[in-house]
């Protein structure tokens, strides 16, 4: 286990990355994270060093061509900050963006707290916690040249990934009553159409969020009322470039856009 001077000063190098826009090989090896608990937390001191708020949390690899994107073998969690979050229809710097990829996904907003406890949070009470769903589209990346090959522990400590994010408005239909795994968003990239598919986040979405509530619990942390979860893409991650417009349609869910300068 990392102590306490090495977690800062790990976070300090990954949030220096950040703010630049640069990349680096690996974390030096005294500062190298051994494990989940380690990433983690040098992941919650990136978030004292944020000029934003927390705004809410984000699930790497809830797909398997997500997983294969980034070369681990099951989801990681991160932290989504407010000062990361671009209005719906708003436009997205590609500046010191290495990944380069866009991902369409279903967001729950949190209507009140999940505190940590020793027994797992079901799908059910979950949602029973939950206040509103939102399309949303994710724009990962990494301050790892090599995310591919930085592995589990560096990847969580580099905030699992997170880089920019867009939420849409809360849909107005009862999504309560449909079928999120079977749900086939549209997404329109360069003239070209893509159908994603709520099975591939997880098997389920909403099995999605139960496993956040409950990773953060496993680490202490209260998923909060006001916070949202972005629950992982529904479709193989799509290549970006400057120039381009990407939109994603919920059907009677909802619809999100951003564009790339």
């Amino acid at each position: 286990m990392l102590g306490k001077d090495q977690i800062a000063a790990a976070s300090r190098v990954l949030d220096r990355h950040w703010r630049d826009g640069t990349k680096l090989d690996a974390l030096e090896e005294q500062l190298r994270p051994q494990s989940r608990a380690d990433g983690y937390a040098i992941q919650a001191a990136l978030e004292t060093q944020s000029p934003g708020k927390l705004f809410g949390w984000k699930i790497a690899a809830t797909s398997e061509s997500g997983q294969r994107h980034i070369n681990v073998a099951g989801p990681l969690a991160g932290r989504i900050m407010s000062d990361t979050v671009i209005a719906d229809g708003g436009t997205a710097s590609m500046k010191g963006n290495a990944m380069r990829v866009g991902e369409p996904e279903f967001c729950f907003r949190m209507g009140r707290d999940l505190p940590p406890r020793a027994t797992p949070y079901t799908v059910d009470e979950v949602l029973a916690a939950v206040d509103t769903l939102h399309p949303a589209i994710e724009i990962p990346d990494s301050r790892f040249v090599d995310f591919a090959g930085a592995g589990e522990a560096q990847l969580i400590a580099d905030n699992a990934c997170a880089h920019l994010f867009v939420l849409g408005a809360a849909t107005s239909a009862n999504w309560r009553a449909m079928d999120l795994v079977e749900e086939r968003p549209q997404i329109t990239l360069r003239g070209r159409h893509y159908i994603g598919h709520g099975k591939n986040v997880l098997g389920d979405p909403r099995a999605a969020l139960a496993w956040l509530a409950n990773e953060l619990s496993g680490l202490g942390i209260t998923l909060r009322a006001g916070q949202v979860v972005t629950t992982g893409t529904c479709h193989s991650p799509l290549p970006i470039e400057a120039g381009d417009h990407f939109a994603v349609d919920f059907g009677v869910l909802g619809k999100a856009s951003v564009g790339f300068v």
